[in-house]
Formats: structure tokens, sequence, C-alpha cells
């Protein structure tokens, strides 16, 4: 009898369990797998273009066509790829029961935290040739000396012709680093906050030694350089100027541990639901329409042409309701839809315990994670799910046997973070936060547990099916 009231006591708890614990042998079998797949999509989608672009093939396999906007809709096609500037897209299933329906959404970000280049970078000093950069979203600045960089990006030449810039990822490449300097002579900066221990003006990129030949010329290091990228990527000042380059860690994906539980890589922040996303779009059959927005910009406030503030999904529902002749307003349409804001979160960190409520944390390995609400210091500029939807996804995920739990950022006062699903909320759209667990977001090398990583997956698929 002691034992049947126990058990009716674990019923009305709140609890996660690791997903080790509780996934068959076939779904373990298939998390490694998928984690594969994943660390190949990773490899080689290394900025938001790589990424666009990896995952427009990806659908392309899967018999969606990209559609133009200036153009009319090919007569039949329901699976749809519309891709802006090559930075952000948004892919359509219109599903068996029509656009008056509304829609299931799923949104991700495609950019990552990186140095780009100031608008004038090259420079020499000291007989070295730099790259000055300029860091892009929320990093901790002393991560990046000393960390190997691949430069990543396109220049468009006078004549119009766009150029990719690939360097530092394949085994024979050059990687550009940025100094640090040696303990021996650092006492005064070590005694800084490690906020202010290293200025951002001193992440200069080092791209150069050898001089010109020419012992006239001015400034022969830097000169060397330039006639080096004309001579490869026809590359001048000017084009560096217009250019769009990007200098991201040079790490290749790998398991960790001996157990190879875990993933490391740069960029998991938010390829990492990207990929989960874009697969489970890919592969779930579902009657109403579905649709996957990869957008840009998240890291730096999601404003401009591509990041979730732009028009962009107005114009392609606008286009879609005209050409297929439905009668329902875009507010409308919203008004009828759902979302999933497919982003990370913090997974619990022993070595940092000061950092978080221990009792609202997400744990590594314990499942895709399902948040209420983020928010700065507090609930400030946060979005928060309604009751009835969150309801709606735990009987979904507990009736389908998807591993979730639940979690927070962080303690209230410890800083926050924001999320792009506010911008489907804001398009009067029901949306819930909905995400892995990461170990070092935004350091250069991000860690994620494998069997997260298929429980996302899993969950977005089943969100899309129901």
């Amino acid at each position: 009898m002691e034992n049947k009231r126990k058990n009716k006591g674990e019923g009305l708890l709140l609890k996660s369990e690791l997903f080790w614990d509780t996934a068959s042998q076939k779904e373990q079998r298939e998390a490694e797998k998928l984690a594969e797949e994943y660390k190949d999509f990773l490899d080689v989608a290394r900025t938001e273009k790589q990424t666009i672009r990896r995952a427009s093939e990806l659908a392309r396999k899967s018999g969606f066509v990209e559609i133009n906007l200036d153009e009319k809709l090919p007569k039949g096609k329901t699976r749809m790829i519309f891709v802006n500037r090559g930075k952000s897209a948004i892919m359509v299933e219109i599903g068996k029961k029509g656009l008056e329906v509304g829609a299931s959404f799923l949104i991700a970000h495609v950019d990552s935290p990186r140095m780009d280049l100031k608008v004038k970078p090259l420079y020499e000093d000291g007989g070295i040739a730099y790259l000055k950069p300029n860091y892009y979203g929320g990093i901790k600045k002393y991560h990046w000396p000393v960390t190997p960089l691949a430069m990543q990006g396109t220049v468009v030449l006078k004549n119009g012709q766009e150029i990719e810039i690939n360097i530092g990822l394949k085994e024979n490449d050059p990687v550009f680093v940025i100094s640090d300097l040696l303990p021996h002579l650092d006492n005064e900066r070590m005694d800084k906050p490690l906020g202010k221990a290293i200025d951002a003006e001193e992440l200069n990129i080092i791209v150069g030694t050898r001089p010109v030949a020419d012992k006239k010329v001015k400034d022969r290091v830097k000169m060397a350089v330039l006639e080096w990228l004309n001579k490869n990527y026809k590359i001048s000042e000017e084009e560096l100027f217009t250019a769009d380059i990007r200098f991201v860690p040079a790490y290749k994906p790998k398991d960790v541990g001996f157990d190879r539980g875990l993933i490391a890589s740069y960029g998991q922040d938010d390829r990492v639901c990207v990929f989960a996303a874009l697969k489970a779009f890919l592969e779930a059959k579902n009657k109403r329409p579905s649709i996957l927005y990869l957008v840009d910009k998240e890291e730096i406030g999601s404003i401009g042409s591509t990041g979730a503030e732009s028009l962009f999904l107005e114009n392609v529902v606008s286009y879609l309701t005209r050409e297929s002749k439905v009668e329902i307003d875009v507010y409308d349409f919203y008004r009828k839809s759902k979302g999933v804001s497919a982003d990370v979160t913090a997974a619990y960190d022993p070595d940092y315990k000061q950092a978080y409520d221990i009792n609202n944390v997400a744990q590594l390995g314990h499942g895709v994670v399902i948040e209420k609400y983020l928010g700065h210091r507090g609930k400030s500029y946060t979005m928060e799910a309604e009751p009835f939807f969150i309801r709606e996804i735990i009987n979904l995920f507990n009736k389908n046997k998807v591993a979730w739990q639940t979690g927070h950022l962080g303690k209230a006062d410890a800083g926050g973070g924001g999320s792009i699903a506010g911008y489907l909320a804001n398009r009067n759209m029901e949306v819930v936060d909905m995400g892995v667990a990461l170990l070092n977001m935004h350091a250069p090398c991000e860690l994620s547990s494998k069997a997260d990583i298929f429980s996302a997956y899993k969950g977005y698929r089943v969100f899309l099916e129901n």
C-alpha cells in the first residue's frame, strides 16, 4: 500500500528523464545516425549563406522547388523554397487542408557570433599584415585570441560577378590567428575583469608576414597580401570594402567524451535547431500547411531585410494567397497559425553553479527544452507562451514519447536573453520557444547532446504532423 501511495505521488511531480534511460535501442541508434548527418551539415554550414545554400540543396532533393516572387507560381507545385538575398529562406509545404486554415511554423536563425571586417580592414604594423575585425553578436572577447580562424564569405567584383571565399577548412589550407600577449609580460591585464581584459581593437587577425620583393614599396607585407588576394580572387582594397567576409573558428565538428555523447563545434547556436527543424520539416507527413522560416541577424537584433523583423514573410504569404487564389487576409492567416521558435538555450554547467537556479534549468541529455518565456533581468522584453498552447504541446509530446524538459536561461539577475519567437507572436500567432540546450553558448566551440538533437528533431516533427 505504501508503494502504491508513493507511485501516485510521483505522478504529481514535473520531472524530466534522461533520454538514454527511456529511449528504445532503435531510437538510440537513430540518434547516433542523426548526429553524423548533423556533423556533416555543420562542416559545410559555417556562415548564413552557406547554411541557406545547404538547406536549399537538401530541400530540393526532397522535391522542393525554388520560386521567384516576380514570377507566376508553377502549376501543381505545393513544396516551395523562397530565398531572400541568400541569407534567409522560407520553405512552404501547402499540405492537404490549404492555406485557409493557417499554418504550422518553425522559425530558426542561421547566423552565429563571429568576426566580421571593418570597412577598411587591411593594414600593416611591425612587419605583420592584419585584417581589423568588428565582432558580430554577443561574444566573450578573450575566447578569440589564439583560436584558429577560417576566412569565409563572398566578394562582388566590378563586373558584378560574385566570388566565394573559403580558406582555412581544408586539410592543407592556411588558417588565420589573433595573437595574445605572453603571460610573462601581462601582469597589468591579468588584474583586469574578464570583460575588460581584451579590448575589441586588439582583436586583429594576422594574414601575412612575407613582403613583396621591392624594398621601395611602402607597407610591403600589406602589398604582398593585396597581390595574393588579387591573383587568387581578383580582390583590391575596394572589393574588401564591398565584401561580405566572416572569420569563423576553423575547428571541425567532433564527438566529445569516451562515450561520444556530445558534439563539439562552432555555430551550434542556432544551426543545431536549423538542422533539426529542417530534417523534421522535410520528413513530416502533415495535413496542415507548414512553413520553415530560416532567418538571419538574430544575434544582432533581427533587424534588416533578412532578419525576423523583415516583411519578407508578408511578401511570401501574400504571393501564396494571391497565386493560389485563396481568400484569406495575411494577418488572418497568422491568427490561425501556430509556431515554434526553434532556438537554443543554456544547459546546466556544474562548474558555474552560481549562474543557475537549479530548480529551473535544462540539463544535457534530458530532451528538447520547452521554454515558457525568456527575458532580460526578470521578464523584460519577453515573449510568454499562452497556457493552452503549452498544454497542447506537452500533451502531444507525452502521447508520442518525445523526451522533453523545461528550464530557464539562468538566475533572474544574472543577465538573460531573448529569441525570435516575439516576431511571430507580434503577428498575433501562438508561439513557444523550443530547442536544444548547449554548453559554451556563443563560444568558438559549443557543446550539444546527441540525445537532445534527436529529441528536438522528433518534437518538431510531431508538432508539424499534428
